[in-house]
């Protein structure tokens, strides 16, 4: 029996409409109708509160589908991911079609907030992550989203509601990643070293560019262009073959030469 039977069945023996289903889990009911013709999947953050509604273990819900799904969901995110800098159109494109699959899927929405231009669509941006700090069990997808909810509210000239976003994110002083390098051994270790180096680096040069606007706020021009200077030079010290190199001197070089450039310039002509 597939899931949308299985729901269909356990919903015709309480006797409730579908809006009733909806109404009672906080949905749509054209999800539910979804669901139950077999066009779509429920949302696997839903699992618990159906099978609570219906007084049923997850697995007797799922059939163990579960399972099934994490793991489609998985592959479509790590789909989209391949062309979230490249082309963030197509990895929006990846995860909508994803989400008509899944509706209201975290992973996947969570997934969407990178790939949109929350700068010109901040509302766009706003409702996604309002909704998933509102319904996600997730908590790094509830802190993530608020981070998007406060570029975008920034993005509005609204910085009283962006700090508002930010103030609700905790100071944590280390992550998953550092822990498994820090307790485990092997691969585990060495995968989780990697990716929060990377994580980490790009973290400390956002950091001293972040500085460098201060010192350019202030008139301080020559110490901006010092700051972003060190930068670069941190930018090429990690400088190799890999993907993770290589994003940075596309990315970050291109826009820290262009910043020294500009603000060069700027001295020259307060100058003159």
């Amino acid at each position: 029996m597939n899931i949308g039977n299985k729901i269909r069945e356990l919903r015709k023996q309480r006797g409730i409409t579908q809006e009733q289903l909806a109404t009672s889990i906080g949905i749509s009911f054209q999800a539910v109708s979804k669901w139950e013709n077999n066009i779509a999947l429920p949302d696997i953050t839903l699992a618990p509160m159906l099978a609570s509604y219906f007084g049923i273990t997850m697995d007797e819900l799922f059939d163990f589908n579960l399972a099934e799904i994490e793991a489609a969901v998985e592959g479509i995110a790590d789909e989209a991911y391949k062309y979230r800098q490249s082309d963030p159109e197509k990895s929006r494109r990846i995860l909508e079609d994803g989400l008509r699959k899944y509706p209201e899927n975290d992973i996947l929405l969570n997934n969407l907030l990178y790939v949109i231009d929350y700068s010109n669509n901040p509302d766009e941006a706003i409702g996604i992550a309002s909704k998933l700090i509102e319904k996600s069990t997730d908590y790094s997808i509830k802190y993530d989203s608020l981070r998007f909810m406060a570029y975008a509210y920034k993005a509005k000239g609204d910085l009283q509601s962006a700090k508002m976003a930010i103030e609700q994110i905790p100071e944590i002083y280390f992550t998953r990643l550092t822990e498994i390098a820090y307790v485990l051994n092997g691969e585990e270790k060495y995968d989780a070293a990697e990716k929060q180096k990377w994580v980490s680096f790009e973290n400390l040069i956002q950091m001293m560019w972040h500085l460098a606007e201060c010192y350019e706020a202030r008139g301080d021009i020559g110490q901006a262009i010092a700051e972003t200077e060190r930068a670069l030079s941190l930018i090429a010290i990690l400088g190799d073959s890999t993907t993770d190199a290589n994003y940075f001197y596309e990315n970050y070089v291109d826009f820290f030469e262009k910043q020294i450039a500009r603000m060069t310039e700027h001295s020259v002509d307060s100058e003159a």
